[in-house]
C-alpha cells in the first residue's frame, strides 16, 4: 500500500467521529484521516443487510426532519416494513415538549486547541431557558452493564453539549447558552421509550474542554510519518474496514454485534462549512 499521504490536512476539521476514531484507534484515525485510504472492505455481515440497515437510517432521519419542518405525517408513510415500524415508534412515543424555536440538521462549530472542531445536530431545541439537543438513534438502547456510561463518555456527547455552548449563541439571537441550560437527549428507534438524557454543568462543560483539547493537541503533535498505534481491543477490529492492512483478520464482524461493540462511523465526517456557524476563541 503507498503511504504517500502522510500529512493531516492543513485546513482538517475535525468531528465526533474523527475524533471517536482516535480515541478507539489512533492506527484507524490515521489511516482515514492523515493517509486518506480507502479500503473497500465490509464493516459488517451479511453485506446487503448491513447497507440496508444505513440506508433505512438515512431516510428515517430524512422523515423525521420532513416532519419536524411540518409536512404532513400522512405524506410520510414509508413503504418498507422495518422503516414503517420504526416510524410508527417515533410518532408514538416521539420526545415530547418539541415547542420552541427548532433546528433542524444545525451545524456549528468552534475553534479548539488551534483548530476547527464541528458538529451537526439532528434537532436543536431553543426554549426560553433552555437548549435541548436530541439525537435519533435507529438502534437499540444500550443495554449492557456499564453501556449509559459510555455513552456518556462518548465524543458525540462531549462535542455535542460543549460546541451547544460555545457557539450556540448564534442560534440564539447572540445570547450565550450556559451548560445548565443544555440537556443532550438520544432517541432510539428500536426502544422508543427508553431514551437516554444527559445533563450538563459548567464542571462537565470544563471537562470537556480539557479532554477535546487536549485529544486534538494530542493529534496535531504526532508525527505522521510513524506508525500509530492499534486499539488494545481487538474485538473492535472486526468491523473496521482497515482491519486486514492491520493484520487483525479478514471477515467482517456480525451485525447483530455491532451496537454492542459500538462500531466506527462507516464514512467520514463531510460538512459544508459555508452553512456551519462559527464562533473564534
Amino acid at each position: 500500500m503507498s503511504r504517500e499521504t502522510t500529512q493531516l490536512r492543513a485546513d482538517f476539521q475535525f468531528s465526533q467521529a474523527s475524533l471517536q476514531d482516535y480515541v478507539e484507534c489512533a492506527r484507524r484515525f490515521q489511516l482515514r484521516y492523515v493517509e486518506r485510504v480507502a479500503w473497500p472492505a465490509p464493516q459488517a455481515q451479511p453485506i446487503s443487510e448491513y447497507e440496508q440497515r444505513l440506508e433505512r437510517g438515512q431516510v428515517f432521519h430524512r422523515l423525521v426532519q420532513q416532519q419536524l419542518l411540518g409536512i404532513p405525517e400522512a405524506k410520510l408513510t414509508p413503504a418498507d416494513p422495518e422503516l414503517h415500524r420504526w416510524w410508527e415508534a417515533y410518532l408514538a412515543a416521539r420526545p415530547a415538549a418539541l415547542e420552541g424555536r427548532r433546528y433542524i440538521e444545525a451545524g456549528l462549530a468552534a475553534t479548539v486547541a488551534g483548530k476547527r472542531l464541528m458538529a451537526q445536530y439532528d434537532l436543536v431545541l431553543l426554549t426560553p431557558h433552555a437548549a435541548l439537543i436530541f439525537d435519533w438513534k435507529t438502534s437499540e438502547r444500550p443495554q449492557k452493564s456499564g453501556a449509559v456510561e459510555r455513552l456518556f463518555e462518548r465524543m458525540q456527547t462531549r462535542v455535542y453539549r460543549y460546541l451547544l455552548v460555545r457557539a450556540g449563541a448564534d442560534l440564539n439571537s447572540g445570547r450565550p447558552l450556559a451548560p445548565e441550560q443544555v440537556t443532550m437527549t438520544y432517541w432510539f428507534a428500536e426502544t422508543p421509550a427508553e431514551p437516554v438524557t444527559f445533563a450538563y454543568n459548567a464542571d462537565q462543560f470544563a471537562a470537556d474542554e480539557r479532554v477535546l483539547t487536549g485529544v486534538i493537541a494530542e493529534i496535531c503533535g504526532r508525527d505522521p510519518h510513524a506508525l500509530w498505534e492499534l486499539t488494545v481491543e481487538e474485538r473492535r477490529c472486526a468491523f473496521c474496514p482497515y482491519r486486514s492492512l492491520c493484520e487483525r483478520g479478514v471477515a467482517a464482524g456480525e451485525l447483530h454485534r455491532e451496537d454492542e461493540i459500538e462500531a466506527p462511523a462507516p464514512a467520514p465526517f463531510d460538512l459544508d462549512f459555508e452553512q456551519i456557524a462559527e464562533i473564534a476563541f
